[in-house]
C-alpha cells in the first residue's frame, strides 16, 4: 500500500472522524430505500477512517448452516458463492463468527488453518485480515471484514478495536433495516391479499376514506383509488339523513361492542343505488370514529333470492288456499248441477225452465272459476274497490278454462 495513502488514513483514525461515521450509518437507516443501499453507505462512511479497498459482510443462516455474502467489494476475488455447511469448514469469517469475537489473521495464519484442516483457502490468501462479528443481543448475524492483500502492515493493531466498535453498530443498522423490510413485504402480502379479496375494503379515518381496494372501486362504478382518496363517506351515501343515520348507528354500535353491522341503501358512482352490507371495527373504542376498517358487500343478489323466495312462499299459500277452496266449492256445485239437470227434464216445472237454465248456467261458470283457481301459476294482484288488492286468478294462471 502507499506510503503517503498509509498516512492519511492513519491521521483520519480519530474519535471525531469515527462518530461521524457511526452518525452517517445510524442515518443511512431511514434514508436508504434497501439494504443494499444501507450496505454501500456503510462502506462509504467506514472508507473515510479506514482502508476499505477489499471489505465484505457476510450474514449468518443457522438454520441452513450457511454464510451468505450480501455487500462484497474486491481487488481480486469476485463475488463468492454462499458457503454452505458453514460449522464444518475452518475459515477466517467462521472463525469470527464462533468465537463471537475481533481477530486478525496473517498470510501464514490463513494457510496453516486450511492445512490443518486438510481443506483448499477459499479465494486469494490476504497478507493481512481483520474480522469482527455482528452482534444482536449476544445473537451473532455474520461477521464484516477488511483485507489487503499486498502488506501485513497495512492496519495498525488498533484498527481491530475501532472495526469491532463499529461492528456493534452496523449490526444494528442492518437488523433495523432487516425489520423494516419485512414490514415492508408483510404489507405488501397483506394489501396482495386484501386486493383478492371479493368484498370492498376500506381504511376509513374520521370518516374520511384513506385507503380501499379494487373491489371498493369497481363496486361503486369509480375508475381509480384516487377517487376514494381523502373524500368524505358522504360520497357513498344517496342522502344526508343517511349518512347522519350510519353515523350514529357506527359510533354507538363502536363504542359498546367495538364493531357495527347494519344494511342500508348505497349510491353508486351514477347514482344508481344498491342494497349494501356493512360491517366495521375499530381500533380504539375510546376514540371509534379515528381509525375503523370497513367491509361493504352488495346484497343485491341475496335481497333478489330472498324476494324470490318469498313470492314462491306466498304463491305457495295461494295455491293450497285455491285448491281448498275448489275441493270445499266443488261437491256442493255438483248437487246443485246434478239437481238443475233432474229438474228441467221433469215437464211439472216447464213454467220454471227459464230460472233453472240461469241457476245451471251460474253453477256452470263458478265450475270455470274453480278451474281456474286450480290452474294458478304465479302470484298476481289486482286493485278492488276499498283500496285493497285481490288475487286475480284470470291473470295469475294458464289460458287453459
Amino acid at each position: 500500500m502507499d506510503q503517503t495513502k498509509s498516512c492519511s488514513r492513519h491521521k483520519r483514525r480519530n474519535l471525531a472522524g469515527t462518530i461521524e461515521v457511526l452518525f452517517e450509518i445510524s442515518d443511512a437507516v431511514t434514508h436508504t430505500r434497501n439494504l443494499a443501499e444501507l450496505y454501500g453507505v456503510i462502506h462509504q462512511s467506514l472508507n473515510k477512517i479506514l482502508n476499505v479497498d477489499n471489505f465484505y459482510i457476510a450474514l449468518l443462516d443457522e438454520e441452513r448452516d450457511a454464510i451468505t455474502f450480501p455487500y462484497h467489494v474486491d481487488e481480486r476475488d469476485d463475488i463468492p458463492k454462499e458457503i454452505l455447511n458453514f460449522s464444518t469448514k475452518m475459515t477466517s469469517t467462521g472463525m469470527v463468527i464462533k468465537n463471537k469475537s475481533p481477530m486478525i489473521f496473517y498470510e501464514k495464519d490463513i494457510l496453516k488453518m486450511t492445512e490443518k484442516m486438510g481443506q483448499k483457502t477459499i479465494g486469494t490468501v490476504s497478507k493481512v485480515w481483520l474480522g469482527a462479528p455482528l452482534i444482536i443481543k449476544d445473537r451473532v448475524i455474520g461477521a464484516m471484514a477488511i483485507q489487503d492483500y499486498n502488506t501485513a502492515n497495512a492496519y495498525l493493531d488498533q484498527d481491530l478495536v475501532l472495526l469491532n466498535s463499529i461492528s456493534q453498530h452496523v449490526a444494528l443498522a442492518i437488523e433495523r433495516k432487516e425489520a423494516e423490510e419485512k414490514i415492508k413485504d408483510q404489507g405488501k402480502i397483506l394489501e396482495k391479499i386484501l386486493e383478492s379479496s371479493p368484498v370492498g375494503i376500506a381504511l376509513v379515518q374520521n370518516r374520511t376514506f384513506h385507503w380501499v381496494n379494487g373491489e371498493m372501486v369497481r363496486m361503486f362504478g369509480y375508475s381509480d383509488k384516487a377517487e376514494f382518496q381523502n373524500k368524505s363517506v358522504r360520497m357513498i351515501y344517496k342522502a344526508v339523513e343517511d349518512y347522519d343515520y350510519a353515523g350514529k348507528t357506527i359510533f354507538d354500535s363502536l363504542i359498546t361492542r367495538g364493531t357495527a353491522d347494519y344494511e342500508i341503501e348505497l349510491i353508486k358512482k351514477d347514482s344508481t343505488l344498491f342494497p349494501a352490507h356493512i360491517r366495521l371495527n375499530c381500533t380504539d373504542r375510546d376514540n371509534p370514529m379515528a381509525w375503523t376498517i370497513a367491509t361493504v358487500v352488495d346484497i343485491s343478489q341475496r335481497k333478489a333470492a330472498e324476494k324470490e323466495t318469498y313470492e314462491r312462499e306466498r304463491l305457495q299459500g295461494v295455491l293450497e288456499m285455491a285448491g281448498a277452496v275448489c275441493h270445499e266449492i266443488n261437491q256442493p256445485l255438483q248437487a246443485i248441477l246434478g239437481y238443475s239437470e233432474l229438474l228441467l227434464m221433469n215437464p211439472e216445472v216447464e213454467m220454471a225452465g227459464h230460472n233453472l237454465s240461469s241457476i245451471k248456467h251460474q253453477a256452470t261458470r263458478l265450475g270455470k272459476i274453480t278451474k281456474k283457481l286450480s290452474n294458478i301459476t304465479r302470484y298476481k294482484t289486482v286493485d278492488y274497490p276499498g283500496n285493497t288488492k285481490i288475487v286475480d286468478i284470470w291473470g295469475a294462471g294458464s289460458d287453459i278454462i
